[in-house]
């Protein structure tokens, strides 16, 4: 979860929205590709395939390669959701992957970052009928040291009729101490290691993303999606000895076919 940030949050909330507006149970298979850099703040990119397995049950469960295992519902104008996703490693080396590479030879010495599972907790508000409202957290059930996160954000449809359906959203990243320094922080012993500065960020404001997206739709059961955008690391993320690029450009297509 954590390897695309912006790729995955823009791709649940549609995918959201789908499972939340089916009124039966609905199964979503696809695959297509991403492109993002190689750990946040990395100046080189990665491609990487994107597999779409999503399951939705009328009673609001779900199970998905995108979203995790979890529940969500919606009540008026309210949309909430709990899920239990997984946040990915980081390598301190290159090393290919049939799932992509999150690491680089420049953060040689840092060590690696392991995985861990979370709880992803998130609502939503819809003051309009194309403008929604979002809160996400990122909380670790295990290696607390990684750290919680938190996500605002708001999205608009510009488009929505016919066979297609274009919409942008923007949000704000926030983050505790823990998690500053795991990602974009340098310890003393890494400092000895890596060559790297020591640096010890501040919890806040981190980051800021912004996503478009338009799906087409070829028939009822066939649909594509295409996503560009970009993440823009902000204060002492963006100041860290490790960030050799703060705008973090990234890109998806995925083609899927409903059951």
């Amino acid at each position: 979860m954590h390897n695309r940030t912006c790729l995955i949050f823009a791709t649940t909330c549609l995918l959201s929205g789908v499972a939340l507006a089916a009124d039966d149970n609905q199964l979503l298979i696809g695959g297509g590709l991403a492109v993002e850099a190689r750990y946040a703040g990395s100046d080189r990119n990665t491609a990487a395939p994107v597999v779409v397995l999503d399951y939705s049950h009328a009673s609001g469960f779900f199970v998905s390669t995108l979203r995790g295992v979890g529940y969500g519902g919606q009540d008026g104008p309210f949309s909430y959701s709990a899920a239990l996703g997984y946040r990915g490693e980081r390598k301190d080396k290159d090393e290919r992957s049939l799932f992509g590479n999150t690491g680089s030879d420049e953060l040689k010495g840092m060590g690696d970052i392991k995985g861990n599972p979370s709880a992803v907790l998130s609502v939503g508000f819809k003051p309009l009928s194309r403008l929604e409202l979002t809160v996400s957290a990122d909380l670790p059930l295990s290696r607390r040291e990684n750290g919680k996160t938190l996500h605002t954000g708001i999205a608009a449809q510009l488009l929505s009729g016919g066979t297609d359906h274009v919409s942008l959203a923007l949000t704000a990243g926030f983050a505790d101490g823990k998690y500053l320094q795991t990602y974009h922080g340098v310890s003393a012993s890494q400092a000895a290691t890596s060559g790297f500065s020591a640096y010890r960020p501040k919890a806040g404001l981190y980051e800021a993303s912004t996503m478009l997206t338009w799906e087409h739709t070829f028939n009822p059961r066939w649909s594509a999606t295409t996503l560009i955008g970009a993440t823009q690391l902000l204060r002492d993320a963006s100041r860290s000895p490790l960030t050799k690029r703060k705008t973090n450009p990234t890109a998806g297509f995925y083609v899927t076919y409903a059951y």
